[in-house]
């Protein structure tokens, strides 16, 4: 079977040995939850609920009227004893609903299991959007508007992303190999939304065991099929997944559905399943706990709002003190500088770094050696956008298509004078958009 892959891209070692064999462990729920209300891109959601009201698991408890947003649940039963700004991985603080766990596990009797084939395609989103389905690959764009694409765009394909390419990640491989099922009904629900039978699931060739498995199951699926992908960073991104499975290219600015494909994480597909199969929202996720100071490394079962600190404590804590903590992968995922923050819906890991896997080589002055262009997946100039950002030439940096970048780090990874380059590309690439964004509303002014 070939191997399918992109241009560009870079080869980190995986780091996933110590969890990638651990089966997924269903961690115990803390006393305390906190549910913050913008957990996915678009707008934040507004509480549904205030102090000394009762919550039951799966009750919808913030939701906003909005097209792009989704609605928030609770993971458990308990009482809500604050609704105020609590601090999140992104480092902000946002609106947040506290919840005390009353551990009765008492259930909203809304919580019912649906049979997907009783609906119209035309309803799936409606219901996907209630369940407060996101990407939980970590970009948490809502679901139902993937599921909805604007009138004139007709998708023939649907791919769920098994690559897991960021070093140290096990999770969606797990989800794989122990719930496959809800994998494949998740994609099959996409499929039916759709009216189409051409669904991939799309792996890297470092999961043998999920390959053979999925392979498989789908063999007695229509129109299912496994793609083997290339090990290689970030094979994992939308624009790369898309070409290296269907060799189409998605424009500048444009989205999946241009090219008529949609893409769905493999946690996300099974969040879909459970929604049907259980009639469960979206209120729990599969968390990789990982690097060189945790006790003992492994993939748990989360529900939605519990904080890093209390996952650490059950993870054996730390062996030594980390030199750093990163919620997410380590070629993307922000930095913490707190561990009083909750699980959300778009974390996958929980990564506490020695200063060995820490360390950030001192910067030297550009060779002009060109690796960062030739590794770049989007085919950008990475040494002369980090120049322009570093200058403020925001002009420049909107010429050179700075808004392209997809911040994956290959450019900082690749480079051998160590030039931190995606951060100061990071920067010029917030201050380009805000310009264009500027002209935009003089212009309608």
């Amino acid at each position: 079977m070939p191997k399918l892959t992109f241009r560009g891209g870079v080869h980190p070692k995986d780091q996933k040995e110590p969890t990638r064999y651990k089966s997924i462990r269903e961690l115990e729920v803390p006393e305390v939850l906190v549910f913050p209300l913008s957990q996915h891109i678009g707008a934040p959601a507004k509480p549904l609920v205030k102090k000394g009201d009762r919550v039951l698991k799966g009750m919808k408890i913030a939701d906003n009227e909005a097209y792009v947003s989704a609605p928030v649940h609770s993971s458990v039963s308990g009482e809500v004893i604050a609704v105020e700004p609590r601090p999140v991985p992104s480092g902000q603080e946002v609106m947040s609903i506290v919840v005390k766990n009353d551990f009765a596990e008492e259930y909203d009797p809304n919580v019912q299991p649906l049979d997907y084939t009783s609906l119209s395609p035309d309803d799936i989103p409606a219901v996907v959007r209630e369940a407060g389905v996101v990407g939980m690959g970590g970009a948490t764009f809502p679901t139902h508007v993937k599921l909805s694409p604007p009138p004139g765009k007709t998708i023939d394909t649907v791919i769920v992303n098994g690559a897991e390419c960021e070093p140290y990640l096990t999770s969606d491989h797990r989800v794989m190999l122990e719930t496959p099922d809800e994998v494949i009904l998740g994609l099959k629900i996409i499929l039916y939304r759709f009216g189409i039978d051409n669904g991939h699931i799309a792996i890297e060739d470092n999961k043998p065991d999920a390959i053979d498995l999925l392979s498989g199951l789908c063999a007695k699926e229509k129109g299912l099929k496994v793609d083997v992908l290339k090990k290689k960073y970030p094979q994992g991104g939308e624009k790369q997944l898309i070409y290296a499975v269907t060799r189409r290219k998605v424009p500048l600015g444009g989205l999946p559905a241009d090219v008529g494909v949609v893409v769905v994480n493999v946690d996300t597909c099974t969040a879909i399943a459970r929604r049907f199969m259980y009639g469960t929202p979206l209120t729990r996720r599969i968390v990789t706990v990982a690097g060189g100071c945790i006790a003992d490394p492994c993939n748990y079962r989360v529900r939605i709002g519990t904080p890093v600190d209390f996952i650490l404590e059950k993870a054996g804590g730390f062996t030594e003190e980390p030199k750093k903590i990163v919620m997410g992968g380590p070629m993307m995922g922000p930095p913490q500088f707190r561990l009083d923050v909750p699980i959300i819906k778009g974390t996958s890991a929980i990564l506490c770094l020695t200063e060995k896997e820490a360390e950030v080589p001192e910067e030297g002055p550009c060779l002009r050696c060109g690796k960062c262009v030739d590794h770049c997946p989007m085919n950008l100039m990475p040494l002369y956008l980090a120049d322009f950002a570093r200058r403020g030439d925001i002009d420049s940096c909107e010429k050179y298509k700075i808004t392209a970048c997809i911040e994956c780090g290959c450019c900082s990874y690749t480079c051998p004078a160590k030039r931190q380059l995606v951060q100061s590309i990071r920067v010029g690439k917030q201050e380009t958009m805000a310009q264009i964004k500027k002209r935009q509303e003089a212009a309608k002014a």
